[in-house]
């Protein structure tokens, strides 16, 4: 398993799971020292303030944490650093090489995707003396010499650590982003992240993971992502990367072959499932994808990408993706066609990233409503017995895992805390982790319009339906919750009923 070089705190065991760092042996007893003292000026180290959400509680943060982490000056008076060292960052501080000085910075964009962000400082004149570090035109090789830099947990000084490339690949980052990777051996610790990494004085990646318990297994984020990411910013917005979103299967299995009437000379990748609608989508299942542009695919899925360089096919839509499309060429049936893929950033969720925001949520008498969110439902995993005893009542939040939207706008809308101790919750179970189903059998399809449902709603009580086997339903009248709401939130010191925009839903409630 892969962990970023400062992890975040964990989010009450619901998001974040905070793993034990084992410290890495440093490659060298005495680090090599930068050969040109102009790399160690552009290295900074970064300190970050972060309030992550409060998952059970999501009208409020949690306690403001404290990181640290490296990053470097590129052009554009700004400086680079990793996504997860700027994520729900309240206050973020950039120190010099040899500095006492902090400086004010901004978090400008931030990619979790790929775990990069960039910083601006509020005072630019830092910039005169700190000049950018110039960046590879290419990949590194493997078998290079590099030097890692940065601030890791050890010490206050700036760190520097030698050792070889070893591997390329492409490979998962945070889904539903791919990307290159460069594998090292340099000993990178926690407060690397960020932290150039140089072949013959030129930057080939920033530092971002480590491989726990492993022994000087590091990974740097290489130059070609580094460059995609910041000419996908130039614009002023970041969009993301495309994907194909297919599921697919190799072409190994000798009865696989038979089945599908192939001749020895075809290879390629087999499409299992399409993930576009069947009548207009140009793949098919059963189909073979033999050609990314002019590139041929192998049986196993896999390109060659340069010199001694074999990684997988989609590596090559981020390259020659256009319009939203990517040129492919399939063997269907026996004959030969070629299609555009229509490629995308994202694939339309049910249970949705947080990317960076925080939970919406909607409090009514002793209920706390939210979203489901990957956030939320990650948590669960560390905890089997909770993930059995949801998959046992049928939870959507075990069994829709994965799913697209069944329409336009549908949410899991989940009770997302345990019941504020109150006489109108007197004989009910905990309910949180439920999923609303209906209220007064209207079938909720989302957040907002359970807010509307409640909001516009005349009925003597209201009876919350939950989306699984067994359990019980919620009645409460409607006009004591609506009147134990405002105690409730005042002796439980939550300051608002509503998160913003759900805020604005519930005030437009027409006179009675």
């Amino acid at each position: 398993m892969n962990f970023p070089l400062r992890l975040p705190r964990a989010l009450l065991g619901l998001s974040f799971a905070l793993t034990s760092l084992h410290p890495l042996v440093a490659a060298e007893e005495n680090p090599a020292p930068a050969s040109d003292n102009s790399v160690e000026n552009s290295v900074v180290k970064i300190f970050s303030t972060m309030r992550f959400p409060d998952l059970g509680k999501p009208w409020t943060k949690q306690a403001p944490h404290e990181v640290t982490g490296s990053g470097v000056v590129i052009d554009g008076k700004r400086i680079l650093t990793n996504a997860h060292l700027a994520l729900y960052a309240s206050q973020v501080q950039v120190q010099a090489n040899q500095s006492g000085d902090k400086l004010a910075a901004t978090v400008e964009f931030v990619a979790p995707g790929i775990d990069l962000a960039v910083l601006k400082l509020d005072d630019e004149s830092f910039f005169d003396t700190h000049k950018p570090l110039a960046r590879a035109a290419k990949l590194p090789a493997v078998k290079d010499a590099v030097l890692v830099y940065g601030f890791p947990t050890g010490g206050s000084s700036l760190s520097i650590t030698k050792g070889i490339v070893s591997r390329v690949e492409f490979t998962s980052y945070n889904y539903p982003t791919s990307g290159l990777r460069v594998q090292i051996d340099a000993a990178i610790n926690p407060g690397n992240s960020g932290g150039p990494a140089l072949v013959a004085d030129q930057m080939v990646g920033v530092a971002f993971s480590r491989l726990g318990g492993g022994d000087n297994i590091g990974y740097i984020i290489p130059v070609e992502e580094i460059e995609l990411f910041l000419r996908d910013i130039a614009d002023g917005r970041y969009d993301g990367k495309p994907a194909m979103f297919d599921e697919l299967q190799t072409l190994e299995n000798p009865a696989l072959r038979a089945f599908l009437k192939l001749d020895k000379a075809v290879e390629g990748m087999v499409v299992h499932q399409p993930s576009g609608p069947v009548v207009t989508y140009p793949l098919k299942e059963w189909d073979i994808i033999t050609k990314i542009g002019d590139t041929p695919i192998d049986v196993q899925g896999m390109i060659n990408a340069g010199e001694h360089l074999r990684v997988r096919f989609a590596y090559l839509i981020q390259k020659i993706a256009a319009d939203g499309k990517v040129p492919l060429t399939l063997m269907r049936a026996g004959h030969e066609l070629k299609v555009e893929l229509p490629v995308a950033p994202t694939r339309p969720q049910l249970i949705t990233d947080l990317q960076g925001a925080y939970p919406p949520y909607f409090v009514f008498g002793p209920l706390v409503f939210s979203n489901a969110t990957a956030q939320l439902v990650g948590g669960f995993s560390s905890n089997g017995n909770l993930v059995s005893l949801l998959g046992a009542i049928a939870n959507p939040l075990v069994t829709r895992r994965g799913d697209q939207p069944a329409f336009d706008g549908e949410e899991l809308v989940v009770v997302s805390s345990p019941l504020f101790p109150h006489k109108l919750a007197k004989g009910y179970s905990n309910p949180v982790a439920r999923v609303v189903k209906t209220l007064n059998n209207i079938p909720v399809k989302n957040l907002r319009h359970l807010v509307e449902l409640l909001r516009d709603s005349r009925d003597e009580f209201l009876t919350f339906a939950f989306d699984q086997r067994g359990g019980e339903s919620l009645v409460f009248p409607r006009q004591a919750m609506i009147a134990a709401t405002e105690e409730i939130l005042t002796d439980n010191g939550v300051r608002s009923q509503a998160s913003p925009e759900l805020l604005m839903v519930w005030n437009a409630k027409p006179p009675k």
